[in-house]
């Protein structure tokens, strides 16, 4: 049996630039990944099979599955194992839990059932399975463009922590791709933003809560429940800024202080917010 962790990520910028002829859109984005890890285990077995333990999670609609599939399309890898997830990453939450999933079954199968395939030619079935895949590869700090498929390792960042709240509303699939379509043309920025904050990065000199930005916010902070019952209330219970993960839903907290994170996730806590506690990694 193989037991590996697949990690969350935020989003320090995301900045969209505007739509490619192929339909998708050219972004630049400093990813971090954090340690709110989903467990994956693989066991030989005489049938395939993948399960998580929750209840609302599809295989059918995971990329995990994928993974297995490509893998086995350009491989000659024909055993059948036993994939089981243990999921603490919250689905649909812009921390890129499904990808973690399936750069960490591309990463697990390979090292498990002996297949040789190299960072690279992982990195190529990564890119195809979804634009975020390729960052978990590594993980870590990272600038990632294109469609976010092209990943520069980044030097890592100091240890800071990292307070997650998910608001308390519905999300739906597809949720990622209507984001996009909302976006308008005043959401474009030309990349400086991430730039800056890679060239700080690069010298090793602290980050901000300035320097951060998401284009995504535009928009999400449309929603009244998040704005006014969640982004609003987490500033007085003393949230120096709050920020959104990706595509949402998630919003996050970013603190150099793990006193500081531990006493707003508490006061979080004791408010019934569905909340998270994590380290940079």
């Amino acid at each position: 049996m193989l037991t590996v962790e697949a990690p969350a990520k935020i989003n320090l910028t995301l900045e969209v630039l505007g739509k490619r002829p192929d339909g998708f859109h050219e972004i630049r984005t400093v990813m971090q990944s954090v340690d709110l890890c989903d467990t994956i285990t693989f066991t030989p077995a005489e049938e395939s099979v993948i399960k998580c333990d929750l209840p609302d999670w599809s295989a059918e609609k995971s990329l995990v599955s994928r993974a297995v599939s490509i893998l086995r399309e350009k491989t000659d890898f024909a055993d059948d194992v036993r994939i089981n997830i243990i999921k603490k990453i919250p689905l649909m939450s812009g921390l890129g839990g499904d990808s973690s999933d399936a750069a960490a079954v591309l990463k697990g199968m390979n090292e498990f059932w002996g297949l040789g395939m190299t960072t690279e030619g992982l990195a190529i079935l990564a890119a195809e399975l979804g634009s975020d895949v390729t960052f978990f590869l590594r993980g870590g700090t990272a600038l990632a463009t294109g469609r976010g498929e092209i990943i520069t390792p980044l030097p890592s960042l100091p240890e800071m922590w990292v307070v997650l709240v998910r608001p308390e509303i519905p999300v739906y699939t597809g949720k990622t791709a209507r984001m996009y379509q909302s976006l308008a043309a005043s959401h474009y920025t030309d990349g400086k933003i991430t730039d800056k904050l890679v060239r700080t990065i690069k010298q090793g000199n602290k980050i901000s809560d300035s320097m951060l930005f998401n284009t995504f916010e535009n928009i999400a902070y449309d929603d009244y429940i998040i704005r006014y019952v969640y982004v609003e209330h987490l500033e007085k219970l003393g949230a120096p800024r709050v920020h959104l993960a990706g595509s949402g839903l998630i919003l996050f907290i970013l603190y150099d202080s793990e006193s500081q994170a531990v006493d707003l996730f508490q006061r979080c806590m004791d408010q019934d917010m569905e909340a998270y506690l994590a380290e940079t990694m």
